[in-house]
């Protein structure tokens, strides 16, 4: 199609002409409402982006002398940092004369590793980087628990068991005692009628 019938096309449906492959032999172009398409276009993106998960590098410095007590406080941190996803970056600088104690910069770094050993692992081993030690930690995926499935009939303790035949007995005891009464009622012995004794001379004079 031409491009002035294209347009001409576009212009009578109340819509926009949108080039889509411009370098295409001949070019291809369509015919739409352009900021509807717009509007998918960036709430498509807006998705994604959701779905996108962004990963952090933190960063952790340590001491070649640092004490036990505020070692475990950085694992601490890093532990919520690699929970959260994200990466970490343990650095260790050396100052002064702790420059000849390399070896002691190495054991700190790697008592901390495996302090967070449960929640990341070494991505990259301590290297130097200038006068710092450097390590990188990667977070260790989490494994999702599987939620029990409930049952369909639960079943009672001992004790709400008991409470349940308690109150069903108790509400059996008026029908059951009268039961009873009706049984023994029918079963009982029926007393023979009493005589009238007849009337002597004596009970006949007051007439």
């Amino acid at each position: 199609m031409l491009r002035e019938a294209a347009l001409s096309l576009a212009e009578r449906r109340g819509l926009e002409l949108v080039l889509i492959s411009p370098n295409a032999d001949p070019p291809v172009a369509k015919v739409m409402d352009y900021g509807r398409f717009r509007y998918e276009q960036q709430k498509r993106e807006k998705e994604a982006k959701k779905k996108q998960k962004v990963i952090q590098v933190k960063e952790i410095r340590l001491s070649t002398f640092i004490d036990s007590h505020d070692l475990m406080v950085k694992a601490g941190a890093a532990m919520r940092f690699l929970g959260a996803g994200d990466k970490l970056k343990v650095s260790l600088r050396f100052k002064g004369r702790e420059r000849g104690r390399t070896e002691r910069g190495f054991e700190v770094v790697n008592r901390f590793a495996e302090l967070i050993k449960d929640y990341g692992l070494p991505e990259k081993a301590p290297s130097f980087e200038g006068r710092s030690l450097t390590m990188v930690v990667a977070p260790v995926p989490q494994k999702k628990e599987k939620a029990a499935k409930p049952e369909i009939e639960p079943a009672l303790s001992a004790e709400v068991e008991a409470e349940i035949k308690a109150i069903e007995a108790a509400a059996l005891e008026p029908e059951e005692a009268a039961a009873e009464k009706d049984v023994t009622e029918k079963d009982a012995p029926k007393e023979p009628p009493k005589k009238k004794k007849a009337k002597g001379p004596s009970e006949e004079m007051d007439l």
